[in-house]
């Protein structure tokens, strides 16, 4: 039996359930050169200008790149670009591209595909990159491998843009002129990256080969790469336990599984690779309801959370208390900020000065399993001792995004990446100006300041890193005071794996660009 009818058979015959069933002799040698990779859920597609999802990223970042990497410290890194220059006046950034570099059908790669990339393909289908370009007058080649991006004035976050979910290189040669979201080729996605497109087994398996022209000598380490597609958490664990898959991504199973599982033999755990994304999670406040845009009820939501107890009893230990609007990994985090630790009798006090009579709010959870419904939960408990009346609302995952997009809630927990910077990840949550019904990932509490607004505006547009900071300092300290929505925790997803696999995460994305530089040992 080969390997594609081993994955085959163990998918459809044991329905990934046989947990306590150990493999075969023959199947752990044919795993040499191969990992074995859950993805949750299974991609909407793979074409990374157009789907810009988790699970597309994870496999499309193995595709796709872009020009440059990013460090655990969130320092740029050569990716298809190997140098780079900026003016004085950080308006020009001049990249000098890699000689040698193809296409997976052999097309040569060249600054003409960059221009196209960015300036016409991304431009109509990125709107997170198109917000980011809004700040970019021009972009040319200036030969085959050297492009120039202009800017009216500097943009302090220029370069975290150039993470390949954010701006992936798309080949010109087969989307100039075309229907970009209807075009064949987006079935089978053709990138520059150290691994190429093989198959797709929907509700299965995509399987991904080895790039044998890949710029990057002696890259890919590992020849094949099969992301299983496995609804069930439990099943995935499950997966994981008998040995059929090498590794979960974080946020593939259940936390109260990763004790059990971190503790089978020839296992290792990481929380790395997501220094780049921030995740931090929070409760969306409604700021247009009653008594919601009293900030004194808010302060009181503050004070009566046991944040503590959220990290310890539904993360398992995993995550960080939040300060405020901005994850620690994000530039420009301070904590000299106003706390609020867990202060019921505070809270109460809140509540009385703000005429609080006792009205009913709605509770929306984030509908990701059984871990975010504890978190609501306890959320729930803990604004009840406070005396707070709530009701939880069920819902899908489609239900949940329509009900915050149209502002349809009280209170609703979400969880949003940062991307490293202020102005690429957090201020979309509190500017005036993006507060937009129909769209959940933007200002959906309906905060608005405008001092805020202006700090946040200049910090973009500043480039002095020391004066940056001062800024963002100080947009800190007011949303803070003002609660615009409720903080919890800096979330953690760690990520579980066979102790033969050497330097899984290697980057600030984690998995989603470091697959060629793993090893099997």
């Amino acid at each position: 039996m080969n390997r594609r009818d081993f994955l085959i058979s163990s998918a459809v015959t044991a329905g990934w359930l046989s947990g306590a069933t150990a493999l075969p002799a023959w199947a752990a040698a044919a795993r040499n050169g191969v990992l074995n990779i859950a993805v949750q859920p299974e991609p909407p597609g793979l074409m990374l200008g157009i789907v810009q999802n988790g699970p597309t990223q994870m496999i499309g970042g193995q595709i796709y790149e872009s020009l440059l990497r990013y460090d655990d410290k969130l320092e740029p890194m050569p990716g298809l670009a190997a140098s780079w220059t900026v003016n004085d006046a950080a308006t020009v950034y001049t990249f000098t591209l890699k000689q040698g570099v193809q296409w997976h059908d052999g097309k040569p790669f060249n600054a003409h595909d960059v221009v196209f990339s960015v300036d016409q393909f991304l431009r109509k289908t990125h709107a997170r990159l198109r917000a980011g370009l809004a700040f970019v007058d021009s972009i040319k080649a200036l030969d085959e491998h050297t492009v120039e991006f202009r800017l009216p004035r500097p943009f302090g976050p220029f370069l975290g843009l150039f993470e390949v979910g954010t701006m992936p290189m798309v080949p010109r040669h087969i989307y100039e002129g075309t229907d970009y979201l209807n075009n064949p080729a987006n079935n089978t996605p053709i990138g520059t990256g150290p691994y190429k497109f093989k198959e797709w087994r929907r509700g299965s398996y995509i399987q991904l080969v080895r790039n044998e022209q890949y710029h990057e000598a002696g890259l890919p380490s590992v020849d094949t790469l099969y992301f299983h597609v496995i609804p069930d958490a439990a099943s995935r664990a499950a997966a994981f336990e008998s040995g059929k898959l090498d590794v979960l991504p974080g946020g593939t199973v259940e936390y109260f599984d990763i004790a059990r599982l971190k503790a089978l033999p020839n296992v290792e755990t990481t929380t790395k690779g997501w220094e780049f994304f921030g995740p931090h999670s929070f409760m969306w406040l409604n700021n247009r309801h009653p008594v919601l845009a009293d900030v004194r009820v808010r302060r009181a939501i503050m004070y009566a959370l046991d944040r503590e107890a959220m990290r310890n009893v539904a993360w398992y230990g995993f995550g960080k208390v939040a300060t405020g609007p901005f994850n620690s990994s994000v530039r420009y985090h301070t904590d000299q900020v106003t706390r609020y630790p867990r202060d019921v009798a505070r809270a109460k006090q809140l509540l009385k000065e703000a005429g609080y009579k006792g009205q009913t709010l709605r509770l929306l959870p984030l509908p990701y399993g059984e871990t975010w419904q504890r978190y609501a939960e306890i959320a729930r408990q803990n604004l009840a001792e406070a005396g707070i009346k709530l009701e939880m609302t069920a819902t899908d995952v489609a239900g949940w995004s329509e009900k915050t997009a149209n502002w349809d809630y009280d209170i609703a927990f979400c969880y949003l990446y940062q991307y490293g910077d202020a102005a690429l990840g957090v201020s979309r949550n509190y500017l005036t100006s993006t507060i937009a019904k129909g769209s959940p990932w933007n200002n959906v509490e309906g905060y608005s300041n405008p001092k805020v607004d202006e700090l946040f505006e200049r910090g973009a547009q500043e480039a002095d890193p020391q004066k940056r900071r001062a800024l963002y300092e100080e947009v800190q300290r007011i949303l803070v005071d003002e609660v615009p929505v409720a903080w919890l925790l800096e979330l953690q997803f760690p990520t579980l794996y066979r102790n033969n696999i050497k330097n899984l995460i290697n980057s600030g994305i984690g998995l989603n660009d470091s697959l060629a530089r793993a090893t099997l040992a």
